[in-house]
């Protein structure tokens, strides 16, 4: 198995930026088709546990707008052709907390890549493992 094969880097990375530009948008259609349409999806957020598309879809046609956020680390590693992981450190504009997103990805037949599972949560201000600005 090849590790970081340059090409799935590219189509994860792809992955990863439609779906940034999708949150700052609060494009929902956008959203919930990057994830798999299916019951074993799971999206832990900061405030909300979520098994099941329909539960992510859900929340998401709940969602006003998200918090604007500005990138500070992507890093992405794949596994074969077919599976990979983003890592997204950012920073919340509005509140100076840094965040953590890490997203799960598979290629599926017929579909192409989605998401089958992700994290999402902040540092509290206190936290000593908050990372200073660079």
């Amino acid at each position: 198995m090849q590790i970081d094969d340059p090409a799935v880097i590219a189509e994860a990375r792809a992955v990863f930026d439609r779906y940034e530009a999708a949150i700052a948008a609060n494009d929902g259609v956008v959203l919930n088709d990057t994830f798999w349409s299916d019951p074993r999806t799971v999206r832990f957020g900061i405030t909300e546990i979520l098994y099941g598309i329909e539960a992510i879809m859900a929340f998401r046609s709940s969602v006003a707008r998200y918090a604007p956020r500005a990138t500070r680390k992507v890093h992405i590693t794949a596994f074969g052709q077919d599976f990979a992981c983003t890592h997204l450190e950012y920073e919340r504009q509005d509140t100076g907390l840094i965040g953590r997103e890490t997203k799960i990805m598979v290629r599926l037949p017929e579909v192409g890549w989605k998401v089958v599972s992700a994290h999402v949560s902040l540092l509290a201000p206190s936290d000593p493992g908050r990372v200073p600005k660079r």
